[in-house]
């Protein structure tokens, strides 16, 4: 069984504070900032461009990727890390439309994250191939699957709502149809259990900053299902990707697998602080994740109906359709967000009506989901919330 107060102790969590906003950045884990202070000082500081040879920063996209993989059902080899998730978004339903060159309709949902469709709109426009962009409710995607559909793209957990898609038969629906399958995994890695090599799935990508707690810009990873990884020619067709990156041969060959979908150079101090976060998840089964996971949303989501009716549960109400979040509506919920995060309890805001509330079991217990429901209950039930400071809109929601 996993230790979750060992887990707890992890993280360097501010004194008092109720973090329910991992599924947007996950907090600082302990260690992370010594990791980064070594890379900083022994490693470019001392060893100085030896680093890439002597301190394995060359080598860290495919260990560093391995290490997620055993989170999200991948096997080893399968995964690399480096760039963002649009750019790996990107990559992949670029290699992914090359296998299906006599389709041109690319299929997504309205729960999709905007990042993807803007990819995928992008992407559309420069290939000039007259594909289209067909974007259908969360619930008719299967029905919209047909001989026309050259990839499936979504996200497998929606970022507002934390509704789930089954993976497993959408894959086999889009596989069916002839359609190659590409899954967003920003809100499940780390949340929910994840298994890409039994879906089946040709493709998928995720960041790191969330529910991995890699921090602000940590790198992206990309999957390749391995029997599709040394046959896929990269749209972005990177030096590092290369097969060869320092013969500097001056046409591209690919490199072997995943490899290949490697663009440019790593961020180091990112990769450094992501395998030191990694850390956290050596011994821990993703089993328990999502068991805790789904105790304290069941109790977060009765207590918040019992203390807090004027607010609707925006989620679904059965814990094996959504993800590890729960979130309502509320015409006010950009205000009572701010109410909430100046009494210490932190959750987020998405447009037009959502308030959202990340559930890491990794350092949130029923403590912190009660103290939680009673911060929400007395801003609602003394309209807190409704003060100008908290009514006006930062940068970031």
């Amino acid at each position: 069984m996993t230790d979750f107060a060992a887990t707890r102790a992890a993280f360097d969590l501010p004194e008092g504070v109720v973090y329910l906003d991992g599924n947007s950045l996950g907090p600082l884990p302990q260690g992370a900032a010594e990791r980064a202070a070594t890379v900083l000082r022994d490693e470019w500081g001392r060893m100085l461009i030896t680093a890439w040879n002597r301190a394995g920063w060359m080598a860290a996209p495919a260990r560093v990727g391995a290490r997620i993989g055993r989170l999200v059902g991948a096997a080893p080899g399968t995964i690399t890390m480096g760039d963002t998730l649009s750019v790996k978004i990107f990559q992949a339903l670029a290699a992914g439309l090359a296998l299906r060159p006599g389709r041109r309709v690319v299929l997504s949902d309205s729960g999709n994250f905007p990042t993807d469709l803007y990819m995928a709109q992008g992407l559309l426009r420069m290939l000039r191939q007259g594909h289209e962009l067909r974007i259908v409710p969360p619930e008719a995607v299967a029905g919209a699957l047909s001989d026309e559909v050259a990839a499936l793209l979504l996200t497998h957990v929606d970022y507002r709502t934390g509704r789930m898609h089954d993976m497993a038969g959408l894959t086999r629906a889009a596989r069916d149809a002839g359609a190659v399958a590409i899954w967003d995994l920003a809100h499940s890695a780390g949340a929910v259990p994840v298994d890409l090599a039994g879906s089946g799935a040709e493709f998928a990508a995720g960041c790191t900053y969330k529910y991995l707690n890699g921090g602000p810009g940590a790198p992206a990873f990309i999957y390749v299902r391995p029997d599709l990884a040394d046959t896929i020619e990269p749209a972005l067709a990177g030096w590092l990707g290369h097969a060869a990156p320092f013969a500097f041969e001056p046409d591209y060959r690919p490199a072997p697998g995943v490899e290949r979908m490697r663009v440019g150079t790593p961020p180091v101090l990112q990769m450094a602080v992501l395998d030191a976060a990694l850390d956290v998840w050596d011994g821990v089964a993703m089993a328990d994740i999502r068991a805790r996971s789904v105790a304290l949303s069941e109790r977060f989501v009765a207590g918040v109906a019992a203390a807090c009716p004027a607010l609707t549960l925006a989620s679904p109400p059965d814990p094996v359709a959504r993800g590890s979040q729960v979130s309502f509506r509320h015409e006010n919920g950009y205000a009572i967000i701010q109410a909430l995060i100046a009494r210490g309890v932190i959750g987020d805001f998405r447009a037009p009506d959502i308030l959202r509330f990340g559930i890491a079991p990794l350092y949130v217990g029923t403590a912190e989901i009660d103290r939680a429901i009673d911060a929400l209950a007395e801003v609602m039930a003394r309209a807190a919330w409704d003060r100008p400071e908290f009514h006006a809109r930062a940068a970031v929601t």
